[in-house]
C-alpha cells in the first residue's frame, strides 16, 4: 500500500502533538515488527511521558496462560530495545466488552483507559484556561509597553527636533551677523542713508562691539576670520540636520486601536474565561453523575 505522504512522519508529527499516545499490542503479534517498534521507539524518545502501552483484544488471547505468555513476548521484544527497556513497565489488558462472544473472563482494564482520557482532558482544558488568562495579561503589558515606548520614542523625538532648530538657527545667525558687522564697520554711511538713522542706532547698539571687533582685525586676517565663520555655520546647519533626525512614531489610529485591543482582552475574553470554567465544571460533574 502506498500513501501520498510518509505515514511515519505523519504519525510521528500527531505524537508531538498529542497529550496522550498510545500503544496496542494485540495477540496476534503483528504490532511487533520492525516498522512498528521503530515508530513506536522513536515515539518514546520525545515523549516516554505520555505513553501507554495496552494489551488489546485481550479476550482473544485464550486462557490465562496464553495471555501471560502473549505479553511476555511482547516484553521480550521491548526489551531488545535500549530506547524501549524501560522500569515500570506496565501493560493492561484490555477488549471492547460487547464483542467479548467467547466469554472469556479476562479483566478488562478498559474503564482505566477512559479515565485516563478524562483525566489528560480535564486537566488540559485547566491547563488552556489558566493560560488564557496569562495570554491577556501578557497582551495588555505588550500593548502598555508599546504605547510607553512609544511615548518615550515622541519624547526623544521632541528633543532632536529642538537641537536641530537651535544648530540650524545659529548656523544661519553666524552668517547673518557676519554680514550685518562687516557692513556696519566698512560701510557706515551707506547703511544710515539706506535704512535710516534711527535703525542704524539700534544696530549700533547691538552689533556695535562686533562690528568694533572687525574694525581691529588686519585686512590680510579678514578673509580667513570670514572662510572660518563660513565653516562653522556650515558645520551647524550638517550639525541640525542629523541631529534633528526621528524615528517613526504610532499614529493616533493606530494607538486607538492598541487601545481597543488591550481592553477588549481584558474584558471580553479575559472574562470569558470564568464563564468558560462554570461551563465546565458544570459539565463535568453532569458526566460524573451520569
Amino acid at each position: 500500500m502506498k500513501y501520498p505522504f510518509d505515514v511515519n512522519k505523519a504519525i510521528t508529527w500527531l505524537g508531538d502533538t498529542a497529550d496522550l499516545i498510545f500503544i496496542f499490542f494485540d495477540p496476534i503479534g503483528q504490532a511487533l515488527c520492525k516498522r512498528t517498534l521503530n515508530l513506536v521507539e522513536t515515539l518514546n524518545e520525545r515523549h516516554a511521558d505520555r505513553m501507554r502501552f495496552y494489551l488489546s483484544k485481550a479476550d482473544e488471547a485464550g486462557h490465562e496462560s496464553d495471555r501471560q505468555r502473549v505479553m511476555m513476548q511482547i516484553v521480550q521484544e521491548l526489551c531488545k530495545r535500549p530506547g524501549l527497556n524501560r522500569t515500570g513497565f506496565d501493560m493492561p489488558t484490555i477488549y471492547v466488552p460487547s464483542m467479548n462472544q467467547k466469554g472469556s473472563r479476562c479483566a478488562n482494564q478498559i474503564e482505566e483507559v477512559c479515565k485516563e482520557v478524562e483525566r489528560t482532558i480535564n486537566q488540559t482544558i485547566q491547563n488552556t484556561l489558566n493560560s488564557l488568562e496569562r495570554d491577556c495579561d501578557q497582551i495588555s503589558q505588550l500593548v502598555e509597553d508599546k504605547l510607553k515606548e512609544d511615548s518615550l520614542q515622541g519624547s526623544r523625538n521632541l528633543r532632536a527636533r529642538f537641537r536641530g532648530f537651535c544648530y540650524g538657527v545659529v548656523g544661519l545667525a553666524l552668517p547673518l551677523l557676519l554680514l550685518a558687522t562687516f557692513l556696519i564697520s566698512t560701510s557706515h554711511s551707506t547703511l544710515a542713508a539706506v535704512l535710516g538713522d534711527s535703525l542704524m542706532v539700534t544696530l549700533d547698539i547691538y552689533l556695535g562691539p562686533l562690528s568694533t571687533a572687525w574694525k581691529r582685525v588686519p585686512a590680510k586676517y579678514t578673509q580667513h576670520i570670514m572662510g572660518g565663520i563660513m565653516v562653522l555655520a556650515l558645520v551647524m546647519l550638517l550639525l541640525a540636520r542629523f541631529s534633528s533626525r526621528t524615528v517613526s512614531t504610532l499614529t493616533r489610529k493606530q494607538k486607538k486601536k492598541l487601545n481597543e485591543i488591550s481592553e477588549f482582552v481584558q474584558r471580553t475574553v479575559k472574562s470569558k474565561k470564568q464563564t468558560l470554567y462554570q461551563e465546565y465544571l458544570q459539565q463535568s460533574v453532569a458526566e460524573q453523575d451520569l
